[in-house]
């Protein structure tokens, strides 16, 4: 392999960022060419919202505490890190979700999003929807399609149009909108749950398309291979994916530099020959290709002189704030009141909550058993206030939150707050055409790339492939091009 060719500079080192470098270094490594590659993050740490603490014999995830295996990228890149001895999953024990509803608990029959409920019974006895609400939803295999099928409508629309509004409020909304902590009359289908609009279009039904898919999945499943729970993590806690990641970075050469801000980027013609990176302390880098990764209001900040229509485009997309509280109590006092992995919150009760998950029964070895360890989950879409409170003043909200939802009287021992800022991208009405515009106007900056959970998808396997799709294009086209290295 020949001395570098290339300087592929990348913006933000959070997951996407890390895989994107990730990408850059493997596809250089496949065609044979040398390439420097240099993240600048402007935390003193990388990762971004994925942070795990351990204090006390207690390990806290301050963001996403897992990932979805229904989407491969992320189990795929912990393979290839070789950590797949460390992956975990959910305690099958204690496979059982709640919703708050009507001022109590009500378990959620399994395989509810699939809408293959493995527990009928559980759902008729909850509590959760009137005989009229449930007869309703299963008439959805029969609910005649409109004609023709809107272009985009919101989560609200469909699943209400589908199967019912009560179905939709009490059981899809919090499971549904909650994932993206947004408003269900605001989030697109399109954007964000394609997959249902796609068994509407070719089946006609929703739940005709998902036992259709189930039983082709079945009929070419091997006997040998392992059923995965749908949600897993690292015995370590997801930080242990980026501690791996980052080191393996280093051994490929990688520049990792943290405590750096970005000021702007700017092309050195137009089409660009190559790039500047200007640094806050007036410090200049250039770079022949340039992944921007950091949440589109930055991006939209670097990018203001260089392409203002572009900055303008990545600028309409909103974000909503949320907070992640972590209460540790005593076990003796908690453990008769908590059933299950925790539960989630529709947003017709109108309370402060999202969602909590009973962590220690979810995942093993997260705290010690003498100990129970719960995360609050709060703010979203037009809840926001809380995140701007004190801390004092949000801990007292989610106790009383957890005391008049589960009983929960008793006072945590340990307690930790992340805020999350306008941290999470909605994908509102008219969001693909957002996107495609965005996606219009890069195309004039030949070397730019743009990546990130404001796009494609905002979970961990989302955010790790768009990095890599950005890494590898970012290589292919570089080779293709036949371009000059930078600075000769």
């Amino acid at each position: 392999m020949h001395s570098p060719s290339w300087h592929v500079v990348i913006i933000g080192g959070g997951i996407t960022g890390l895989s994107a470098a990730y990408a850059v270094m493997k596809e250089a490594e496949g065609a044979d060419t040398a390439v420097q590659c240099t993240i600048l993050e402007q935390d003193s740490r990388y990762g971004g919202k994925i942070l795990t603490h351990s204090v006390n014999q207690l390990l806290i995830e301050g963001g996403p505490d897992s990932f979805l295996t229904t989407k491969p990228a992320a189990l795929e890149l912990c393979r290839a890190l070789g950590l797949e001895h460390r992956l975990l999953s959910t305690n099958a024990r204690h496979n059982r979700t709640f919703a708050f509803c009507r001022g109590k608990l009500r378990e959620l029959p399994q395989g509810l999003l699939a809408f293959r409920p493995q527990r009928v019974d559980s759902l008729v006895t909850s509590g959760l929807l009137s005989i009229a609400g449930m007869l309703r939803m299963g008439a959805e295999r029969f609910w005649p399609r409109p004609s023709p099928i809107p272009e985009d409508e919101s989560l609200s629309a469909f699943f209400s149009r589908r199967f019912g509004r009560e179905a939709f409020t009490n059981l899809l909304e919090p499971l549904v909108a909650g994932i993206y902590a947004g408003d269900a009359e605001e989030l697109s289908i399109e954007a964000t749950f394609p997959r249902f609009r796609d068994l509407e279009r070719t089946h006609g039904s929703v739940i005709k398309g998902m036992r259709a898919m189930q039983a082709k999945s079945a009929g070419s499943a091997q006997a040998s291979d392992k059923p995965l729970s749908m949600f897993m993590s690292l015995r370590g806690g997801l930080g242990e994916l980026i501690q791996v990641l980052v080191r393996h970075l280093q051994s490929r050469d990688v520049q990792l530099r943290s405590g750096v801000k970005v000021r702007e980027i700017a092309a050195s013609s137009r089409p660009p020959a190559s790039y500047q990176i200007i640094l806050e302390d007036g410090q200049t880098l250039r770079a022949d290709a340039v992944v921007v990764t950091t949440p589109t209001y930055n991006s939209s900040t670097l990018l203001k002189q260089m392409s203002p229509e572009l900055a303008t485009a990545l600028n309409d997309i909103p974000y909503a704030s949320t907070a992640t509280v972590s209460l540790a109590y005593k076990t003796e006092k908690v453990s008769s009141l908590i059933q299950g992995f925790g539960f989630v919150v529709p947003r017709r009760e109108n309370r402060a909550l999202l969602a909590a998950t009973w962590s220690s029964q979810k995942w093993a070895d997260r705290s010690k058993p003498e100990d129970t360890l719960i995360r609050a989950y709060a703010g979203g879409r037009g809840r926001e206030a809380i995140v701007e409170k004190e801390d004092r003043e949000i801990v007292s909200i989610v106790q009383e939150e957890l005391t008049a939802m589960a009983g929960m009287a008793a006072a945590p021992h340990y307690v930790e707050i992340h805020r999350w800022t306008r941290g999470m991208p909605q994908y509102v009405l008219g969001h693909q055409k957002r996107l495609s515009t965005i996606e219009q106007l890069v195309k004039d900056w030949p070397g730019l790339y743009l990546a990130g959970a404001a796009f494609r998808g905002i979970g961990i396997p989302d955010c790790i492939r768009d990095g890599m799709r950005a890494g590898q294009e970012t290589i292919q086209k570089l080779v293709g091009s036949g371009k000059v290295k930078v600075g000769s």
